[in-house]
């Protein structure tokens, strides 16, 4: 089975190369560095720790783990590897000069030969839900341990690893250890034929943001938002809930005409195509890229920078996470919730589970099935501004109840690699 995996891929190779010059049309960064996706990185001393992190939110889900280890360990060279174009911009506007980056390699077992060959990592951990059988297995003939921090895995992608039986439970062998945010996930790891989990928490839970967040989110409001108003902030949006959020945004207006709109999109090659929509709507929109500041008539303040989703976050009053209209599974609840905010999401949660459940019980969320009843929910917090700041009081007391699971990795890799050891 891993054979044929293998050859699939390498058969796959000139098109994935193939889409990055495409992709390149837009945005030319796609075109750069693509070198190092095929194992050609700068040499690194050995002893690197080495974290990967797919892309945007998994990077920022792994820099409490990256700015602990730079802080305990700051002696050790850390490598932190992502597979997208906006995960490496992250890394460069969040950690500078603090750590290494390169692209992730294509999981072909020449390449990642090569990529190991020249970064030498005394340690792999990889965020989440990167699972790639030929990584995992050149690693783990090259003696490198690996650790799947803060692993999580919904009832479908389980669904899917089960149907390649003989391949998912020969990549789950060659991990050394996972450390999974929930029980569920731990049990469906351990179904699956994973002989090495544990149960660490999730990581998302250890988020420390800046002192002068808060602050700088009212800076912002003041300076760009124009004269005083409500804001809901649509976050990390995509493709067919946009139009979703904009009816509810105008049922929702024809009550609060003041409101402003924060639209942000996940994906930066989708801000042009949202301006537009916007646009032929009926919405006058600011863009926040061109620094300009919220006119009488600006309905909706588009967020198309990058690295800024917790500013926008703190300059809002109530948030609605995208993701979750459309059957992509959710992203981060946590982080609106830290802030204070009431949060609100649709049915499609598979990824964040656990985290949607806890605001529910907590009464800090609500759960909407559509665009009608995002409006109705919207228009009511709107009109009893109490019930949203109590809310978000209960959210962030979750938050920081569930606090830990950075000090259980921490552990794990401080006693000197010791629980990595398969024979220990």
């Amino acid at each position: 089975m891993r054979l044929i995996y293998s050859g699939l891929l390498y058969l796959l190779l000139p098109l994935a190369l193939l889409r990055l010059y495409w992709r390149g049309r837009h945005d030319p960064g796609h075109r750069q560095r693509w070198r190092e996706r095929l194992g050609w990185v700068p040499p690194l001393p050995p002893g690197s720790l080495w974290i990967h992190a797919v892309s945007v939110g998994e990077v920022r889900a792994a820099l409490p783990l990256i700015r602990a280890l730079l802080d305990r360990r700051p002696e050790q060279p850390l490598l932190v590897t992502t597979t997208t174009l906006t995960g490496s911009r992250q890394v460069q506007e969040t950690l500078g000069e603090h750590v290494r980056h390169v692209y992730a390699p294509y999981d072909l077992p020449g390449v990642v030969r090569r990529f190991l060959r020249q970064t030498q990592p005394q340690l792999a951990i990889i965020m989440e839900t990167e699972l790639w059988p030929n990584l995992l297995r050149q690693c783990a003939m090259a003696g490198i341990p690996t650790l799947i921090a803060n692993a999580r895995l919904s009832e479908r992608s389980a669904r899917g690893y089960a149907r390649i039986p003989e391949l998912t439970a020969s990549m789950l062998q060659d991990i050394t250890l996972i450390a999974a945010q929930g029980e569920a996930d731990a049990e469906r790891f351990r179904v699956l034929g994973a002989p090495r989990v544990e149960v660490t928490g999730n990581l998302k839970y250890d988020l420390k943001l800046p002192d002068d967040l808060l602050e700088q989110g009212q800076r912002l409001r003041r300076e760009y938002f124009g004269k005083p108003c409500p804001v809901w902030i649509a976050a990390s949006t995509h493709n067919g809930e946009d139009e979703q959020i904009l009816r509810a945004f105008a049922q929702v207006r024809s009550s609060w005409p003041n409101l402003l709109l924060v639209l942000t999109p996940r994906h930066p090659e989708r801000f042009d195509s949202v301006a537009e929509l916007c646009r032929e709507q009926g919405f006058n929109v600011i863009r926040r890229s061109t620094r300009q500041t919220c006119k009488p008539d600006t309905a909706i303040f588009l967020g198309d920078s990058m690295g800024e989703l917790l500013l926008l976050y703190a300059a809002a009053d109530l948030a609605f996470v995208g993701g979750s209209l459309v059957p992509t599974g959710g992203h981060n609840v946590l982080e609106p919730a830290l802030l204070g905010l009431p949060v609100l999401f649709g049915p499609c949660m598979f990824n964040f589970t656990e985290a949607s459940e806890r605001l529910l019980e907590a009464k800090a969320a609500w759960q909407i099935t559509d665009a009608g009843e995002l409006a109705v929910t919207i228009d009511w917090l709107l009109a009893d501004p109490q019930q949203g700041r109590d809310a978000g009081q209960r959210g962030r007391q979750i938050v920081e109840r569930h606090r830990g699971a950075l000090a259980a990795l921490l552990a794990h890799i401080e006693i000197g690699l010791g629980p990595f050891s398969k024979n220990g």
